[in-house]
């Protein structure tokens, strides 16, 4: 088997993560950037190679095999939300045009309804998706426990760990589950102007986390933990 590591995200990693990150969200990115697949992928390429925002490499953790990125995750500091803002307002503008982006920013504000960003108190987990050929074999929760090993999770101590996942995505719902994330006993209903596949469910660890509350070693044994990380990942 090949052997897969975890490492920060770089620069260069651009081209290959954006249809990653893509993936992790295509409903959404498809239905805020009002283009199709190649069009989103385009644009992710161009704002994950820079060096700040809410989409910048510096924010990712990636799974490698051999040369081959072959999954991803993200971490959002609700701390810094306020600083991401102009910054993607920016990219829009740059990427797309005034006139687009402001149908960008009016659908992003409706969308923030149905799957809001994290509060101060909060780090949100994002980006999560794993290459085709290389899911079912616990990538995510190698990361996941990875980040959470290494003090990356949460992004700042005492913060509660959040993430969204679909509510037509019951496979990855039970895979959050599994690596300790709760749902709302109740769903609330799909915020008005929304397509119904766009309907949200936010899921958090239940309390403010500690850098002990997860069993690691439960979600992930052997040599991928004792790897040492040079810098933080958001």
């Amino acid at each position: 088997d090949i052997e897969v590591i975890c490492r920060p995200a770089r620069a260069e990693d651009a081209a290959a993560l954006a249809p990653l990150v893509y993936a992790s969200g295509e409903a959404e990115f498809q239905y805020l950037l009002g283009t199709d697949a190649a069009g989103c992928i385009a644009f992710l390429q161009r704002v994950i190679a820079w060096p700040r925002g809410h989409f910048s490499w510096r924010r990712h953790l990636v799974a490698v095999a051999g040369d081959d990125i072959v999954a991803v995750i993200a971490a959002q500091d609700g701390r810094v939300q306020w600083s991401d803002n102009p910054l993607i307002a920016h990219a829009f503008i740059r990427h797309f045009g005034l006139p687009a982006a402001l149908g960008i920013m009016m659908r992003g504000l409706r969308l923030e309804k149905e799957i809001p960003p994290p509060k101060r108190s909060q780090t949100l987990l994002a980006h999560c998706a794993t290459a085709p050929a290389w899911r079912s074999r616990g990538l995510f929760r190698q990361l996941f426990a990875h980040a959470l090993q290494h003090g990356m999770l949460p992004a700042r101590t005492g913060q509660e760990l959040v993430l969204d996942v679909l509510v037509d995505n019951p496979r990855a719902m039970a895979l959050y589950q599994r690596c300790g994330f709760q749902a709302p006993a109740t769903q609330r209903p799909l915020t008005r102007g929304l397509p119904g596949q766009l309907q949200d469910i936010n899921m958090i660890t239940g309390a403010k986390l500690g850098k002990k509350r997860i069993q690691m070693r439960k979600l992930v044994p052997g040599a991928l933990l004792e790897q040492k990380m040079s810098r933080p990942f958001w």
